[in-house]
């Protein structure tokens, strides 16, 4: 007899006693355990209702086909044609499980692109209403701010300043033209950047080794010595210094002769930049106020604006990439947004979190849509230029961060205090490494990136100038220079062109320019 599932003889023969039929004792046991029932009638079935049959061995018959070796042959040709079906059947299950699984995975990245797409327009969104209650009530004459005519002395007629009702001006905000016109600008640079290769004519490090002092210029006076900042315009190499004697000079480098001097601060001169070509330079002051300075065809430099927007001192000034606006950080706790061709305020910007320390540097990201700015309080803190919101803090430092400086690879930041040089990771937001190359008492006054991104210069009682090196590396120190000014104090310091010269300012009057000596001079008479 055979067995009801299997439809073979049996093994283990056992029957039902209430259906009477036999079973295969291994398969009716697992097929109770699963169903609990009869697997013919459907009746309910326990292994107490199983008896068990004894009988004698049984021996399978041999089927028909396995008699002869052509009837094996045959079997094992059924049989591995049967194997290559199902391999064939398993092959296409396989393929349309991955073609399932591979548009799965496309339609979740799709919809992972879309979320952060609309979260980010929610922010954005979020950021704009949070502007706009701010400035409500926005009076209808604000629009007409733009249309200020400086006065001869270049100083804006006072009555065209709107005051709200906590008493502060209302500044008509940065317009979606200008964040666009921001966002064009930052796709453009940021889209260069990843083509950018370090320049052929970049002064190497063997030469940087060698530099020495090749000229000290006296640009101011001797009665209020000292330079707090100086910039460099590559393309004419001309060179802007900002002094304690209240004045800024424009000086010609390559000649040695000064352009022009620009007069008319109250104060010690605290920044000092050029914008696009040198034909405009930006100022501020210990007087309170920023001016602009234009360029004339006589060759000096004519202030065509007064902004005096602040009610403290102002540190710093940085220019945006497209040379059209310009951020002015002040001791008053704001820093401010302007558009240079008409010297208006855009936004005045106070951090609501609190703090109450003033604003010591600033500086714009390379592509112009981060602002970082140093406080009096030895924080460092970034802000999203078209939101105006503060979107990260670095803390750490000791004392007043007195310089600022973005690397032009657009991720490290160096920044510098009393305790001497933090370097950042912006992808990270964390401090990855620290310089203190002073004691306590010696403030770190600069910190400088070359344009290509490969040097970092710093000052204070002397002059570093480092390898730039990755977040892991070590960043070596490849040269030094003592402080010829005898005042112990290196204010600033930026590099030339292709870095084929360093400009220093000191707390004496002197500029001085240290670069590698040409063939035939001698060294220690430039020095």
């Amino acid at each position: 007899m055979n067995c009801s599932i299997s439809g073979e003889v049996p093994e283990e023969p056992v029957v039902s006693n209430k259906s009477g039929l036999l079973f295969e004792k291994r398969l009716i046991e697992r097929h109770i355990a699963d169903y609990g029932k009869c697997p013919i009638t459907g009746e309910p079935l326990t292994m107490d209702d199983i008896i068990p049959i004894k009988t004698g061995k049984i021996v399978k018959p041999r089927p028909v086909q396995a008699a002869s070796i052509p009837g094996m042959l045959g079997m094992f040709q059924i049989e591995w044609d049967g194997l290559m079906l199902s391999n064939f059947a398993l092959e296409q299950q396989l393929h349309t499980a991955r073609q399932e699984l591979s548009h799965a995975l496309y339609q979740h990245d799709a919809a992972c692109r879309v979320i952060a797409r609309l979260k980010k327009e929610r922010d954005e969104a979020r950021a704009l209403l949070a502007q706009a209650e701010r400035q409500i009530p926005m009076p209808v004459t604000v629009p007409d701010a733009v249309n200020t005519v400086p006065l001869s002395n270049g100083k804006r007629a006072a009555d065209d300043d709107v005051m709200g009702p906590d008493g502060k001006k209302i500044r008509p905000g940065i317009s979606s033209a200008i964040i666009s016109e921001l966002t064009d600008c930052n796709a453009a640079l940021s889209q260069q950047r990843k083509k950018r290769q370090i320049p052929a004519t970049l002064a190497p490090i063997e030469s940087v080794e060698r530099y020495t002092q090749l000229n000290s210029y006296p640009l101011h006076r001797t009665n209020k010595p000292g330079i707090l900042s100086l910039d460099i315009q590559y393309s004419k190499d001309i060179i802007a210094t900002a002094g304690v004697d209240s004045n800024a000079v424009v000086f010609d480098r390559p000649s040695g002769q000064i352009i022009s001097t620009l007069s008319g601060h109250s104060k010690k001169v605290t920044s000092v930049k050029f914008v696009a070509e040198g034909e405009v330079v930006v100022t501020s002051s210990a007087d309170k106020t920023v001016r602009v300075w234009k360029g004339s065809e006589d060759g000096n430099y004519d202030c065509s604006h007064i902004l005096k927007d602040h009610s403290a001192e102002v540190q710093a000034v940085t220019i945006h990439a497209t040379n059209n606006y310009c951020v002015t950080a002040s001791l008053d706790n704001t820093w401010c947004f302007y558009e240079l061709a008409s010297g208006l305020c855009l936004a005045q910007v106070e951090d609501t979190s609190g703090s109450s320390e003033g604003y010591t540097s600033a500086s714009f990201h390379p592509d112009g849509l981060i602002l970082g700015t140093g406080t009096s309080g030895s924080l460092v803190k970034i802000w999203d230029v078209k939101t105006q919101a503060n979107v990260a803090r670095f803390d750490g430092h000791v004392g007043a961060v007195t310089a600022i400086s973005f690397s032009e690879n657009g991720y490290f930041l160096a920044t510098a205090a009393q305790d001497g040089v933090k370097l950042w990771d912006l992808r990270k937001l964390k401090n990855f490494r620290t310089f203190t190359p002073y004691d306590e008492n010696t403030p770190t006054q600069s910190v400088e990136f070359d344009h290509s991104g490969s040097y970092l210069a710093l000052g204070g009682s002397d002059i570093r100038v480092y390898q730039v090196a990755n977040v892991k590396s070590e960043w070596n120190c490849i040269k030094t220079f003592p402080d010829l000014s005898g005042t112990g104090k290196a204010t600033c310091v930026k590099f030339g062109p292709d870095a084929n010269y360093i400009a220093v300012g000191s707390m004496d009057r002197n500029l001085r320019i240290f670069g590698l000596p040409q063939p035939g001079e001698d060294d220690s008479s430039m020095s």
